[in-house]
């Protein structure tokens, strides 16, 4: 019989008190219950450690950390330094979980032991509303190194759509200081890039229970303008390079393109026209690298019949 995993939740709370409780009782409510719930109070004005006090103090489920402002990926290392689950989920203190979430999770890390990552779709509310998903369903992307380091492609999806297991989280976040300064807001890219660029195997879940709030202080979604999408894009090509150098990996590394989309079961047709670009970056002739490049495309076609589609949102 498979053993199930154990599951941590931390939220990350800064000045949303007036969403952190639905947060937190949307966690303590999922029907595969968590291990533990660990409330961050990133060094709030608002009043939310007097509320969180109040509220949860003496709830066992919950661990609170109220301490001084320092940004997301100081308040994800707080969280992460207490807990003991097999698997780590982090929830933003403005969005909520559906009941079933972690259960869904759960159907895919008790199975298969080789996974590292999980990821889900979202469902926005509040001042917009849509759904966001990587694929219309379950989809095995196994290793994604090479696509990662030469493209920057993200695979993954906001803090509140994302599980790992605890050791894979640690070394994610495992930062120097010139680093962490850069991820005050946005930190799940360490986690995103992290793990795809350190070899974690991924999977995506759509559970259809990760409820995204937009209101008007979102730290990323409210401040997206042309010169801010630049520079997230410059300090993640820096943090992407930092993991690179901690495995000595570098672009040499396309030369196992190939063998990197003969990881994943059941490639969508994007994915393979992406690998079907990383191949012909490889050195040698021209000629080489189109045949590569056909093979790649021409194994995608042969199994057509059995590609997910995949959507616009967070690919």
């Amino acid at each position: 019989m498979t053993a199930s995993v154990s599951f941590s939740v931390v939220v990350t709370n800064y000045n949303y008190g007036a969403f952190v409780c639905e947060a937190v009782d949307g966690a303590l409510a999922q029907s595969r219950a968590p291990l533990q719930v660990i409330v961050v109070d990133d060094g709030s004005t608002d009043g939310s450690p007097a509320l969180l006090a109040q509220r949860y103090g003496g709830d066992a489920r919950v661990t609170l950390l109220i301490g001084e402002n320092a940004g997301q990926l100081a308040a994800f290392r707080r969280g992460l330094e207490q807990v003991r689950g097999d698997v780590v989920c982090f929830l933003d203190a403005d969005d909520c979980w559906l009941p079933e979430h972690l259960a869904r999770l759960g159907e895919v890390f008790d199975a298969r032991a080789d996974v590292d990552f999980v990821f889900s779709d979202l469902e926005l509310f509040g001042q917009q509303q849509a759904r966001m998903r990587y694929a219309d369903r379950a989809m095995d992307l196994g290793y994604t190194v090479v696509s990662t380091y030469m493209l920057m492609h993200w695979y993954g999806a906001p803090t509140s759509a994302l599980a790992l297991r605890a050791p894979w989280a640690r070394r994610t976040l495992d930062l120097p200081d010139s680093l962490g300064a850069s991820w005050r807001l946005s930190a799940d890219n360490c986690l995103v890039f992290g793990t795809s660029v350190l070899g974690g195997r991924k999977y995506y879940q759509p559970t259809g229970c990760v409820r995204y709030r937009i209101h008007g202080n979102n730290g990323w979604w409210g401040n997206r303008t042309l010169a801010n999408e630049y520079l997230n894009r410059f300090r993640s090509r820096c943090l992407i390079e930092h993991y690179a150098r901690t495995i000595g990996l570098d672009a040499r590394c396309v030369d196992f393109a190939k063998q990197e989309f003969k990881t994943k079961p059941a490639p969508s047709w994007r994915e393979a026209r992406r690998y079907a670009a990383l191949v012909r970056l490889r050195r040698g002739s021209w000629w080489r690298g189109l045949e590569r490049s056909l093979a790649i495309l021409a194994a995608a076609w042969r199994r057509r019949g059995e590609l997910p589609v995949e959507f616009k949102g967070l690919s």
